[in-house]
């Protein structure tokens, strides 16, 4: 006998979740992503164009630079934000190429679709995608070519500057550049690029942008009583108040005549004095304080002739330390002569509207400040983001030593070299590894396209001279012909294309492993359903009307 039973639908996941899964699921992530690298795509090269994004609040920002746009677009799709964190990556690693690793992504993964489209499974699609891009990096290292002198180095930070705002001064920009790197560089060429501080002013040109020997601070002198310029400065770096500390606790100070008030002033002043004496006696004629100063403290200061600055950051400070072997001291009894740091000059000195603090020729800078000039605020920041995007590149190149040579370059030597390599694999993996060899092409093809030049014709011209062994072959966008690049001084550290072509692999191949998504939207209620604690919520009003 059977026996009808009324089968509960069994719910995992909360109300209102949503999951896509297998194909699907593919699909969408692919989708995202290729839309991704397809939004930067036209930013790509000399010939590149610019992005206007407009944010909330209004503000705008126009740049070409891969990893501002995608930070200011504020992308929510979760396989999307993948793909950001790749244009991340490279930004924290080198500094630049973050376009490059973007569009990558996006086209290893609009050939992994085609390949799913065939009935290939990801799992061997991945595997492909590891062995070409384990491939690849042997072929860059074998490309590579070490070169770091001066002009390499300038022309590399040129390279850098193509096509961006900055482009029409790049020579000034690009020789700063390279001497800011040298100058903070260690002895085994390590760089630690926040050793170079770029502080950005609107006004004047970009012709008027400067390197100086030392750090410049948004701050200006406490008093006019204070010398404007220090020469052969001894700087005392502080990391505490110069004034009388608060009690604890509330106190009560009883005073009945105006004879014990007076006292108290003078005690009170005394004290600061002695600070400042404290101070003084080491020989400083400089005092720059991370805290505050007290008016009394800085009537003492100018009376002395020192030079003195409140509320310096923390990040400052440090930079200060290094630029002119100054030991910062949280103590006052404690700083003497051999914890002052020396500079050759600091002054203060105006700059557009704002006056600025200049500590330099310091001896041995271990920090430098890049002072970036432009017209306008938007000018000043597309400035700002060529000049870091440049320092990254030289210091990249100097830290490994290893070139190529861009203007697509490199990538028809790697596409080649993988087609040779797919052809010694047996098996699925094969088409996989083709599939990489073809996205290696979307960065020539790019240049190309945005340069408005015929793509077919262009490519052919390219692979035709690397066959004949021509490996620094790259495409000139201004006529359209094949160039030699190096000799053209087309130049990149060896570490953009390796990053990249990192970066962009483990992305896809990620992306490609996910069969399943499931994404929580619904709202959060209390514990037990019912309504939220407090009854419901102002406004509610009564039960919604019957249908």
């Amino acid at each position: 006998m059977t026996q009808n039973q009324n089968v509960q639908p069994i719910f995992i996941l909360p109300e209102g979740s949503q999951r896509s899964v297998g194909r699907e699921a593919q699909r969408n992530n692919i989708m995202a992503a290729k839309l991704v690298g397809e939004t930067v795509r036209t930013t790509l090269g000399p010939k590149g164009m610019d992005k206007m994004i407009v944010d909330s609040l209004g503000d705008v920002t126009v740049t070409n630079d891969g990893v501002t746009i995608l930070e200011e677009m504020n992308i929510e799709h979760p396989s999307a934000k993948m793909i950001v964190e790749v244009a991340k990556t490279q930004e924290d690693e080198i500094g630049d190429g973050t376009t490059t690793a973007v569009v990558l992504a996006g086209e290893l993964l609009k050939n992994a679709e085609e390949l799913l489209d065939k009935e290939v499974h990801p799992a061997v699609i991945a595997r492909g995608y590891r062995l070409a891009e384990t491939k690849a990096q042997e072929v860059l290292d074998q490309i590579g070519e070490k070169a770091t002198n001066d002009t390499v180095l300038k022309q590399i930070a040129q390279t850098a500057m193509t096509g961006k705002g900055a482009e029409y001064s790049k020579d000034t920009l690009a020789t700063l550049s390279v001497q800011a790197v040298q100058m903070v560089a260690e002895e085994n060429n390590d760089v630690d690029k926040d050793n170079i501080k770029i502080e950005k002013r609107t006004g004047g040109s970009v012709d008027d942008s400067e390197l100086i020997k030392g750090i410049v601070i948004d701050k200006e002198r406490l008093s006019p009583g204070m010398p404007r310029v220090v020469k052969d400065a001894k700087i005392a770096l502080i990391d505490r108040e110069i004034e009388i500390k608060k009690t604890e606790i509330d106190a009560n100070i009883q005073i009945k005549t105006p004879d014990q008030m007076q006292g108290f002033l003078d005690q009170e002043e005394k004290m600061l004095q002695d600070m400042v004496d404290q101070v003084t006696s080491t020989g400083a004629n400089v005092v720059l304080c991370q805290k505050g100063i007290d008016d009394v403290a800085i009537h003492f200061l100018a009376k002395k002739g020192v030079y003195a600055v409140r509320r310096v950051s923390e990040s400052d400070m440090k930079k200060i330390a290094k630029a002119t072997s100054a030991k910062i001291v949280n103590n006052l009894k404690d700083l003497s002569e051999n914890d002052l740091g020396s500079a050759g000059t600091v002054e203060e000195k105006k700059v557009g509207d704002d006056e600025f603090t200049y500590i330099m020729d310091c001896k041995n800078p271990k920090a430098v400040t890049l002072l970036i000039r432009g017209g306008t605020e938007h000018v000043t920041n597309e400035i700002e983001r060529a000049v870091t995007d440049a320092v990254g590149d030289v210091a990249a190149a100097l830290k490994t030593g290893m070139v190529v040579a861009g203007a697509g370059a490199p990538e028809i030597e790697l596409s080649m070299a993988l087609r040779r390599y797919a052809n010694s694999l047996s098996g699925r993996e094969q088409l996989a590894v083709e599939a990489f060899a073809d996205t290696m092409e979307i960065i020539p093809r790019t240049l190309i396209e945005n340069a408005g030049l015929d793509p077919i014709d262009a490519m052919t011209d390219l692979k035709a001279a690397h066959s004949k062994k021509q490996k620094w072959a790259g495409i000139d966008v201004f006529t359209g012909k094949v160039m030699d690049a190096w000799k053209r001084g087309v130049i990149e550290p060896l570490k953009i294309k390796t990053q990249a072509v990192s970066s962009a692999a483990e992305v896809a191949v990620m992306v490609l492993r996910i069969d399943d998504v499931i994404q929580s939207t619904g709202s959060k209620e209390p514990a037990g359903g019912g309504m939220p604690p407090g009854g419901m919520p102002p406004g509610m009003g009564g039960m919604p009307g019957m249908m």
